[in-house]
């Protein structure tokens, strides 16, 4: 089975977190963080069945939030 590895990154400028993998490939976005990751498997694996791949996989999320600090 294939892992693909979900990039998910807050945006505060516009206040929703979104989700890369360019293996999948997927971008979403969402406000919240538990509703992104609804999003992405849900709709995952139609979008690899769509890119001819199996749809059955393991979703791994790595989030990441950037804040700068004057």
């Amino acid at each position: 089975m294939i892992e693909y590895h979900i990039s998910m990154t807050w945006d505060s400028d516009a206040e929703v977190w979104y989700a890369v993998c360019d293996d999948i490939p997927l971008t979403m976005e969402s406000e919240s963080f538990d509703k992104l990751i609804k999003k992405v498997k849900l709709a995952t694996p139609e979008i690899l069945e769509m890119n001819g791949k199996a749809p059955e996989c393991i979703l791994s999320f790595v989030s990441a939030c950037k804040v700068e600090v004057a």
